[in-house]
């Protein structure tokens, strides 16, 4: 058996040969949009701070950020890449878990307690 050797052509920008091995969704791309985009040289997720542009390009992003963070930026190897990855949507997964708790907390306070605050001063 001959196994395929993939040259590592990551940050060569339009010249570089995406892996298959790569491609498809890029969920810290998509939860973390601008700030991943900083982090891997991909400026165009800025767009992301535009009003109305912003709707539609975390979408474009999770389905481009892969091909555009390989690109853009050069790795190590294509494991390299993928863990990186792999973490900022694990940061991304975090902020937004910790977002809807501190949501729901926020609510409670607003609706149930303070309300009845009365009730347990009084």
């Amino acid at each position: 058996m001959v196994e395929k050797v993939i040259e590592n052509t990551s940050g060569q920008g339009k010249l570089a040969t995406i892996p298959e091995e790569i491609r498809g969704w890029n969920w810290g791309a998509f939860l973390l949009n601008w700030i991943w985009g900083i982090g891997n040289n991909v400026w165009i997720a800025l767009l992301t701070l535009i009003p109305y542009v912003n709707i539609i390009m975390p979408f474009v992003l999770g389905v481009k950020g892969n091909e555009w963070a390989w690109r853009n930026r050069k790795w190590d190897s294509i494991e390299h890449f993928k863990r990186v990855q792999r973490n900022w949507a694990r940061v991304g997964k975090y902020i937004i878990v910790v977002s809807l708790i501190l949501i729901l907390l926020i609510w409670i306070l607003a609706v149930v307690v303070i309300p009845n605050l009365g009730r347990f001063i009084g």
